[in-house]
């Protein structure tokens, strides 16, 4: 081989080195971004962050924790009188100063305490006997029947409404277990738990399929996405969240087909993030959630390329701008003609960024710039209709019990399991979301079949 020949073997070599090195460094970088990913930054889910992965975003006050100087007292809240079950009055019986027994009744209101426990937890058990009797004409057995109205179960309205309650916050059966064995000594095994499960599922199903058509019917809707595991495959767990109900599915999975069939009509505003399994709603129709936009900027200004960074800083500031319009609108402080006059210069402004941003040619900011102008119809519908939040935070604090209840449980090992799940988490999140409690609303569902009673409604009366 030649000089000449070497060299070139050598530049040629070279180049390949150098282009295997830039691959290797764009690889690394891409790595390194995926390790400080978090929720506050990308569409991770907080409940995924490390513990003290998060930075604030408040600045350190300074002040030492609790109520500071000046602020509002909180004061106890007094139990009524009809709810006092014994009642105590002491009087004095020596002046405090000089000790004099000589005391006149004060024309003042009595000091108040109050005293609150619980009597020991004590079961009413019913048990009945049921005889049998010989026919002496032709010897069968007859044996009677259980009185009408009694259920030929083991648990009880009101045990059945409590053990419901703690699945509903997530404690596990084993842990029912032990709390019925230590509170109650009470026994229960894990299949008569199961049982119980899939009566109050079925006494359920009414009230659920209520909720889920008036969710349906409403103007604007919410709609988010998470995981579920039905004997560790994974599932689709949905919600659909309005001012009044949280609506929970567990589906095969999220395709568009099958959240389309959820929501079943499109009628309405939908408010989602970008997923793409939501292009059967028309864009005009649908606000995009800006609390994701935020973690995409977020995501931009902490790239290392100086033209990302600059992009992201900058679209967080205008968005703020935009939020900060937003909350004197909803604080009354402007109109809404107003509201969307000041918007308009924001509106512009961020179109623009966007438009920036598709053009640099930065991997991972300029292809989901792109993206974000592709829903340029649905980013500001927030501005010009009423009841539309700029937010999905209603279908996402829904969902995040739910998913907390995902992580400890691994989700559920039967389609029954499932149908449990979504119903008793539908009740849960609807009745809070109403202040109603969840506790009497279940001891009237376990009550009304053995009463003849209808399934009470998770709609207000007055709705």
């Amino acid at each position: 081989m030649t000089t000449e020949e070497r060299f070139a073997a050598l530049e040629a070599r070279i180049e390949q080195l150098l282009a295997e090195n830039a691959r290797l460094r764009a690889r690394v970088a891409e790595l390194e971004a995926r390790l400080g990913q978090n929720s506050s930054n990308s569409g991770k889910p907080p409940s995924s962050d490390p513990p003290g992965t998060t930075p604030s975003s408040k600045p350190a006050s300074g002040k030492s924790r609790g109520g500071q100087p000046g602020h509002a007292p909180k004061k106890r809240n007094w139990l009524p009188r009809e709810r006092v079950t014994k009642l105590t009055e002491q009087h004095p019986s020596a002046c405090a100063c000089c000790g004099s027994k000589e005391l006149v009744p004060a024309n003042v209101e009595p000091r108040r305490h109050q005293h609150v426990d619980m009597p020991k937890p004590v079961l009413d058990v019913h048990e009945v006997l049921m005889h049998a009797g010989d026919c002496e004409a032709c010897g069968t057995r007859t044996w009677a029947e259980l009185p009408k109205g009694t259920p030929p179960h083991m648990l009880g309205p009101n045990i059945s409404a409590f053990i419901a309650l703690l699945l509903a916050s997530r404690v596990s059966r084993r842990d029912v277990q032990t709390i019925l064995a230590d509170v109650f000594d009470l026994p229960v095994s894990l299949g008569a738990l199961s049982d119980h499960e899939a009566r109050i599922s079925k006494a359920l199903e009414p009230s659920y399929n209520e909720v889920v058509e008036h969710a349906r019917s409403r103007r604007v809707k919410h709609l988010d996405g998470s995981n579920w595991r039905l004997g560790g495959e994974l599932r689709g767990l949905w919600a659909i969240a309005t001012s009044l109900v949280s609506v929970f599915f567990i589906v095969p999975d999220g395709k568009t087909e099958t959240v389309a069939k959820l929501v079943d009509r499109v009628r309405g505003f939908l408010i989602t993030d970008r997923g793409s399994q939501f292009s059967f709603w028309a864009m005009d129709k649908r606000q995009i959630c800006w609390a994701h936009l935020i973690r995409k900027w977020v995501a931009y200004s902490e790239k290392a390329d100086p033209r990302a960074k600059e992009l992201g800083e900058h679209l967080l500031l205008f968005t703020q701008l935009m939020f900060r319009n937003w909350h004197d609108f909803r604080e009354r402080r402007v109109t809404r003609d107003e509201l969307a006059q000041n918007m308009v210069r924001v509106e512009i402004a961020i179109f623009g960024l966007l438009e920036k941003g598709a053009g640099l040619g930065v991997r991972g900011v300029s292809g989901s710039c792109t993206d974000v102008l592709a829903h340029r119809e649905a980013l500001f519908t927030f501005v010009r209709v009423a009841g539309i939040e700029p937010t999905n935070n209603n279908a996402e604090r829904a969902l995040r019990p739910f998913v907390i209840w995902r992580k400890t449980s691994y989700g559920s090992q039967s389609e029954r399991g499932c149908r449990f799940s979504e119903r008793l988490m539908t009740a849960a999140q609807t009745l809070r979301k109403q202040k109603r409690s969840l506790f009497r609303f279940l001891v009237e569902v376990c009550s009304g079949p053995r009463r003849g009673h209808a399934t009470p409604s998770l709609l207000p009366s007055t709705w």
